[in-house]
């Protein structure tokens, strides 16, 4: 399944999606599978959240059920009772494989109020043209350094949309960037600590960041939903 975090639900952690899926699981009757032993658990697995904060249309997950179930009205049931904000996207069979397997990179947005394109395009040059960019994060394993350029497969400056009528002229300059996925992994706010080290850019205001895609990677760059290799219209639970 892909779900999105949108507007304030961007806020929403990982531990607390997965609390209100499993409620909305309940809600609408969907006939989850679940885990054998003493205390048994539905059968749903998460395939790399996005960070607490950052919007996203591309999330996934998987679900196991215990009958067939038709897709289109097992994606209509969850997003009826889920928040809005939190809304499901599309549901398919899975034909085999993991699907974490099948997301190799992600696509970002990053919008930056009060840096001016002109200064973001100087940064990102400086970027692209390092052969690596070393910046700390603090893990639960503590602080550590690595390599935020290597991870990173295309970055670039959208142009920039017209101010809405009425609102203020404040100049907004727009990141976008595809990284792949590695250990350990590099995330949005990782690329603008890059843009940091190597071209002193600092952000007056937090960025706005949205993840518009991810899954397996074409030889042209492209990402490809991992969803796409199961679309043949079977119904969920049917092999």
């Amino acid at each position: 399944m892909r779900y999105a975090k949108r507007g304030p639900l961007r806020f929403t952690s990982h531990r607390d999606f997965a609390r209100a899926f499993e409620r909305a699981v309940r809600r609408a009757g969907v006939p989850v599978a679940y885990s054998q032993g003493f205390t048994p658990h539905p059968k749903i697995s998460y395939a790399s959240a996005a960070p607490t904060g950052v919007a996203s249309e591309a999330e996934y997950l998987e679900i196991g059920l215990q009958a067939p179930v038709d897709p289109a009205d097992l994606r209509a049931a969850l997003d009826g009772a889920l928040s809005p904000g939190l809304d499901v996207l599309d549901a398919v069979v899975a034909t085999g494989g993991s699907l974490a397997d099948r997301i190799e990179a992600s696509s970002w947005r990053v919008e930056l109020p009060e840096i001016a394109p002109e200064a973001l395009r100087a940064a990102v040059d400086a970027f692209a043209a390092a052969a690596e960019v070393q910046v700390e994060r603090m893990t639960k394993q503590g602080r550590r350094t690595f390599d935020a350029r290597g991870a990173v497969i295309a970055i670039d400056v959208a142009a920039p949309t017209p101010t809405p009528s009425g609102g203020p002229a404040v100049p907004c300059a727009i990141l976008e960037v595809v990284v792949r996925q590695v250990t350990p992994s590099v995330r949005p706010d990782d690329v603008l600590s890059g843009l940091r080290v190597v071209a002193d850019l600092e952000p007056p205001v937090p960025p706005r960041v949205i993840r518009l895609a991810q899954g397996t990677l074409t030889a042209q760059g492209e990402i490809v939903d991992p969803l796409d290799a199961d679309r043949d219209g079977a119904t969920i639970g049917e092999r």
